[in-house]
């Protein structure tokens, strides 16, 4: 097919999807490097296809061809990436695939899977890069990111919920902070029989919230699972990839797949960033921020620093009151914090012990000492 063919013919085709859809304009024009992948390029080439058959004007860097796509032909993965970055910063292309990019601190994908148990999608923020160098402050940030990825998706109220790992119930405080100075946050419940919003692995499997936070690492590794679950690990088949890079005044789209990513997580991808373009997930990330920024995260960000300067109780030699039947139990207090939180109560005469419930650890008091223990951790800065 020559050149003019290929142009007449994609007219065609924007013509008759305007028509299906009711809107005519220009397709969402994405790339994929091709080169890199543990697959082979006939993978990436056959994802490409699969995005093109759903409107997607999909460019190939690499060097396999197809009607479907436009090919820019180069000799090996590290030209691959200088050229994707010149077609982003010129304007070529609206976004891109990729299976490694160098992102700047502050920016993290927001990745998208399917779950297993009922087959609902759900948004993982983040699952690479790096929000921040300090973990809480990061799964903060990774919250809004993943609002914005969600809602660029068309998602006008996603629910959150955030997975129960270490920094949860900080972040959990943090976010109820933000919502309380008048950022929207709908919380998801978890399915199993206490609820709350911090979400076990039950909820991952099931999908419980739209969006599930944590931290990048742990969301790689939940991307990793659930995409190659039924392959062994070696061929990723399910879901949308580790998705784009968002963050505070961050503007190209770029989007992450792994090296072992299977074609319809490449397809999907594409279909991820198209979706992106359409929804104009840069004007939803700058809106999102000022709302943000307007319920005070600034200042949630800033009393997360003076937190982390909090004294440590067991540095002081303390010795334990009188030992208690303790059956009160304090969640919401972090797995390091914890030896540090029952010394700051023995300081006030409070006997106390640590212990780990279903939902992770606990400060054990008496019910008499409860509701006073509660007061003085969280003035100590150990319970929200």
């Amino acid at each position: 097919m020559s050149k003019i063919e290929k142009i007449i013919a994609n007219t065609f085709l924007e013509l008759a999807d305007g028509l299906e859809t009711g809107s005519v304009g220009k397709k969402p024009r994405i790339a994929i490097t091709a080169m890199g992948s543990e697959h082979g390029e006939e993978n990436a080439l056959e994802g490409a296809i699969m995005a093109a058959k759903h409107g997607v004007d999909v460019v190939l860097i690499g060097s396999v061809e197809h009607p479907m796509v436009t090919t820019v032909k180069v000799k090996d993965d590290e030209e691959g990436h200088k050229v994707m970055e010149e077609m982003l910063k010129n304007g070529e292309i609206d976004g891109a695939v990729t299976m490694h990019f160098p992102f700047p601190i502050g920016v993290s994908t927001v990745g998208r899977v399917v779950t297993p148990a009922k087959g609902k999608e759900m948004f993982l923020a983040t699952t690479t890069g790096t929000s921040s160098t300090d973990r809480i402050e990061g799964m903060i940030l990774n919250t809004i990111y993943g609002i914005i990825a969600a809602k660029a998706c068309g998602n006008a109220h996603p629910t959150v919920g955030i997975l129960n790992v270490d920094g949860a119930r900080q972040t959990e405080t943090a976010i109820k902070e933000l919502a309380k100075g008048g950022y929207e946050i709908n919380w998801a419940t978890s399915n199993r029989a206490d609820g709350g919003s911090v979400m076990r692995g039950n909820d991952v499997l099931q999908g419980t919230p739209d969006i599930m936070v944590c931290d990048s690492l742990t969301g790689n590794i939940v991307t990793k699972m659930l995409s190659s679950f039924t392959t062994g690990g070696g061929f990723e088949a399910t879901g949308y990839g580790y998705g784009p890079g968002i963050g505070q005044d961050y503007n190209q789209l770029v989007m992450i797949v792994s090296r072992a990513s299977g074609a319809p997580i490449i397809g999907r991808a594409i279909e991820y960033a198209a979706e992106l373009v359409k929804g104009k997930v840069f004007d939803i990330a700058k809106k999102e921020f000022e709302k943000a920024n307007a319920a005070g995260l600034k200042e949630i960000l800033s009393a997360r620093k003076a937190a982390n300067n909090k004294p440590a109780a067991s540095e002081e030699e303390v010795v334990a009151p009188p030992k208690e039947v303790v059956t009160g139990a304090i969640a919401g207090i972090e797995i390091m914090d914890l030896d540090d939180a029952v010394t700051a109560l023995w300081k006030n005469k409070i006997y106390a012990e640590s212990g780990m419930g279903c939902t992770g650890p606990v400060v054990l008091v008496s019910e008499a000492n409860l509701e006073k223990s509660k007061e003085i951790l969280a003035e100590a800065g150990y319970l929200g």
